[in-house]
């Protein structure tokens, strides 16, 4: 569609709540900034309401104009539904779809996702947001992305999960690390040795904190940061262990720089991975496509460092 079926007025409105200002909003949508404040101005008389406080540093929402452009995004991501859904009446598999995934996935399955789908699908565009698990499930629920992969995804009714598997909760440790040959560890075992942690943001050291804080606690070897990477780096170097699962680990393991070590103890429940969508939005078939391959890529990225662990 060569132009949006929503009025001028609000789309300058949602750019200058985006932006910040009329200057910066004029510049994004390549029109005068005078025509911005015009249909701003315009919509606000016709509202009977200010929609925007004029501060020092440009323009901020009032709380009807919060809720006015809350209501235009909705119809924006109305509009680019309806006109997918034509698209796929005239046979054409193209459309926008909103992906939210995690950090530890853009250095893992995603970037090989996405140049399968470029592939297949050169018509498909994507818009992938990077967040927390968190942030993830809830910019899912609240309808700011149409598809997510997320880890350890609770029961919850507004959201529909596509396709699940299980995650064994262990470790990774380089290949020369004194664990490395033993196949399964403990949780005693394991930390008599120099650990690096990740976040509390992640579901999997929430678990390690309420379930195995006694172990942690006080521990002179610990490092912890909120980079998966980094975490990656210092077990590879030998030194340390990681608490974190095969996905997360993918690349490393099939290339066999790290080992993935199940934790044995009884307690040690598995991780998931999920891809899921909105329960309530509608399901196109433009991001069951994206699903679809992004479950496949998913598939293949744990059989690959499973089948490395087995060589």
């Amino acid at each position: 569609m060569r132009g949006s079926l929503l009025p001028a007025a609000l789309r300058y409105a949602d750019q200058v709540a985006r932006s910040g200002s009329v200057q910066r909003a004029s510049k994004e949508l390549n029109v005068a900034a005078s025509a911005v404040i015009r249909q701003i101005a315009l919509l606000e008389e016709n509202i009977g309401t200010a929609l925007f406080e004029r501060v020092p540093r440009g323009m901020r929402l009032t709380p009807a104009g919060d809720a006015l452009i809350a209501l235009v995004r909705r119809w924006k991501a109305d509009e680019r539904r309806v006109v997918t859904e034509i698209q796929q009446l005239q046979g054409v598999n193209q459309g926008h779809v909103r992906l939210a995934v995690m950090d530890s996935h853009v250095n893992g399955f995603l970037p090989s996702f996405i140049a399968d789908l470029a592939v297949s699908h050169p018509r498909i565009s994507l818009d992938v947001t990077v967040a927390s698990p968190d942030d993830v499930i809830q910019s899912l629920a609240v309808g700011q992305a149409d598809l997510a992969a997320v880890f350890n995804l609770p029961p919850r009714r507004d959201l529909h999960i596509l396709w699940s598997a299980e995650l064994p909760f262990g470790c990774v440790v380089a290949p020369g690390h004194d664990l490395a040959r033993r196949g399964t560890t403990s949780l005693q075992e394991a930390v008599a040795y120099p650990i690096v942690l990740q976040s509390r943001a992640l579901v999997i050291r929430r678990f390690l904190d309420a379930h195995y804080n006694w172990a942690l606690e006080g521990s002179r070897k610990l490092i912890e940061t909120n980079s998966l990477q980094l975490v990656k780096q210092l077990a590879r170097s030998g030194r340390y262990i990681a608490f974190t699962s095969e996905l997360d680990a993918a690349p490393e393991l099939e290339a066999g720089e790290l080992i993935f070590l199940p934790v044995r103890d009884k307690a040690a429940e598995p991780q998931s991975v999920s891809v899921a969508i909105n329960a309530s939005a509608p399901f196109s078939r433009v991001t069951r496509i994206v699903a679809d391959g992004l479950t496949a890529r998913v598939q293949r990225a744990l059989e690959d460092a499973r089948a490395a662990g087995t060589r």
